[in-house]
């Protein structure tokens, strides 16, 4: 069984789609075979959503995520993480020039804790207001280098263009993607664990 922890925001949550990329992504990992098991404290979603464990946290920045990832990742320890996580720091204008910094730092944490646990991290959706688009396009340009450098260092991240897959046509509030916007993060995830290698190796 191969322990994969969906961690984030209220995106991963699943904000105004009860489950969001949950839903579609396990339906196609289930499509592949058994094996796969959702992990985290968190547990919500609609009936046709059978492993609803994750750890997508509504509201929190990337430095509350930081301070409680450790014992998540010791309780449940996955061999994958699927991670989104920023746009709380720009909605609520915490810094948000520094956010690229930050979340290397997580990524750092969660990789020291973690060696042998495979980190795909994903780039941010778009919001529709245009000045905190600009912080959204500058963190993720950042992310491509972020996470080639430490890859280099041999640490199992990966990036992830989830967020090029969305316009803001996708959001349903200017903020969470709608349906379809869901389902396009994830095809992206998808994709990114079939194309990882060891991303769905129990």
């Amino acid at each position: 069984m191969l322990q994969l922890m969906p961690l984030g925001d209220s995106i991963t949550d699943g904000y105004n789609v009860p489950g969001g990329y949950r839903v579609n992504l396990f339906q196609k990992l289930a499509a592949r075979g058994p094996g796969i098991d959702f992990v985290g404290s968190l547990s919500n979603g609609p009936a046709q959503l059978q492993d609803r464990d994750h750890e997508g946290r509504s509201g929190w920045r990337i430095d509350e995520l930081a301070a409680q990832v450790n014992g998540w990742l010791d309780t449940y320890q996955p061999k994958t993480v699927l991670l989104m996580i920023g746009t709380n720091d720009i909605l609520q204008n915490r810094d948000p020039a520094n956010a690229p910094a930050r979340l290397g730092a997580l990524l750092d944490q969660m990789s020291t804790r973690r060696p042998d646990t495979q980190i795909l991290v994903a780039s941010l959706p778009p919001l529709a207001d245009t000045a905190q688009n600009v912080w959204v396009e500058r963190l993720n340009a950042a992310l491509p280098a972020l996470v080639e450098t430490r890859a280099d260092q041999g640490r199992k991240i990966t990036f992830v263009n989830a967020g090029a897959a969305l316009t803001t046509g996708d959001l349903a509030d200017g903020v969470h993607p709608n349906a379809g916007g869901y389902s396009k993060l994830a095809d992206a995830w998808y994709g990114a664990l079939t194309g990882t290698p060891g991303a769905l190796t129990p």
